[in-house]
């Protein structure tokens, strides 16, 4: 390979890898996708066969239903599959449950497709590994200096105390449904609190199969309330999708504390436009600090930004003497913030 774009390149359907024939994380229905994790931003249906890992293809049945591909194929974490003479191989990300980054390699050329990563400890998943490679393909979802997220055990702390202050309220969080939730829900329970949580019904078959994958999430229970038994929620942390506390549903909960869980939450104009009450800052991405470590510790000849604050990003590396361009990848939103 003589030039990194012979070997994967930006097109309007996404990542293509010319020699493999193959896309990463496509935002329109290929012929065979390779996929990072199960966020409806980079996991979609309608491709004609799809590799990932076993847990992401199992979430991507969950949420899309069991044809969501003509073909599926598990990647082991850590094994090499060779498609049409291109090496590939899958390495924990540490975003969500079965999330991984996609290492391509040919000609002594090697590539890794970072998909979304974060850095900070989750008991919901593998953490991030590093990947010695030549281009390191980084998201910049969080990439600006004024994103430091704090230690997310205080979060968590901080949300505790608020309900020991007000054990008349329910607290509801509003977290994402795939990751977020299942890892507030465990960081609840090593923090020690073991009382019933309640959750939206959207959230119950992916909490059901972190559970199956041995991630203990304790006792939940629907978050189904009416007027007849609507006091028994007093006291109780209601965690559900950002967009089931926009209707009628939350209103139902005896004077509740609006929370979020989201590094968006470090924007306290964003929190206080989304009438968040209690903003909880917890992300499933990197930091501004985490990311310009990571690019720092794998020292690439180049580095690819892309999806969030390309802009930065590229400016630090070319200040700090790294090879960097944006990619201008569209179609990627932020489900798993």
């Amino acid at each position: 390979m003589k030039r990194p774009e012979d070997l994967l390149r930006s097109t309007p359907a996404g990542l293509y890898c010319p020699p493999g024939d193959f896309y990463i994380d496509p935002i329109r229905p290929v012929q065979k996708a390779l996929i990072t994790h199960g966020h409806s931003d980079h996991a979609r249906s309608g491709h004609e066969s799809v590799m990932a890992t076993r847990q992401t293809l199992d979430i991507m049945a969950l949420r899309y239903g069991s044809g969501f591909a003509a073909v599926t194929q598990a990647a082991t974490l850590g094994e090499t599959v060779v498609n049409n003479g291109v090496s590939v191989s899958f390495h924990p990300a540490g975003h969500v449950l079965g999330s991984a980054q996609i290492a391509v390699e040919k000609d002594g050329m090697r590539i890794v497709a970072s998909g979304d990563y974060k850095r900070s400890p989750d008991p919901t998943c593998l953490g991030f590994e590093p990947v010695a490679c030549d281009v390191f393909i980084t998201e910049a979802t969080f990439a600006l200096p004024v994103f430091r997220h704090p230690d997310s055990r205080d979060e968590i702390a901080k949300l505790l105390r608020s309900v020991e202050q007000f054990p008349e309220r329910s607290h509801l969080v509003g977290a994402y449904a795939l990751g977020k939730a299942q890892r507030v829900i465990r960081m609840l329970r090593d923090a020690g609190h073991d009382r019933t949580i309640y959750i939206h019904g959207a959230l119950a078959k992916l909490c059901d199969y972190y559970q199956s994958q041995g991630i203990d999430l304790g006792d939940l229970s629907p978050a189904t309330v009416d007027t007849d038994n609507a006091g028994d929620f007093a006291g109780a942390i209601v965690i559900g999708p950002p967009s089931a506390f926009l209707d009628r549903w939350a209103r139902r909960f005896p004077d509740p504390v609006s929370c979020f869980a989201s590094g968006w939450m470090r924007i306290r104009q964003r929190a206080r436009q989304g009438g968040v009450e209690l903003p909880i800052i917890l992300s499933d991405h990197c930091d501004w600090d985490e990311l310009t470590r990571t690019i720092t510790e794998l020292d690439p000849d180049q580095v690819w930004v892309t999806h969030g604050r390309e802009e930065a990003l590229v400016r630090w590396c070319e200040l700090n003497g790294y090879k960097a361009r944006p990619l201008h990848l569209i179609g990627y939103e932020d489900e798993g913030d």
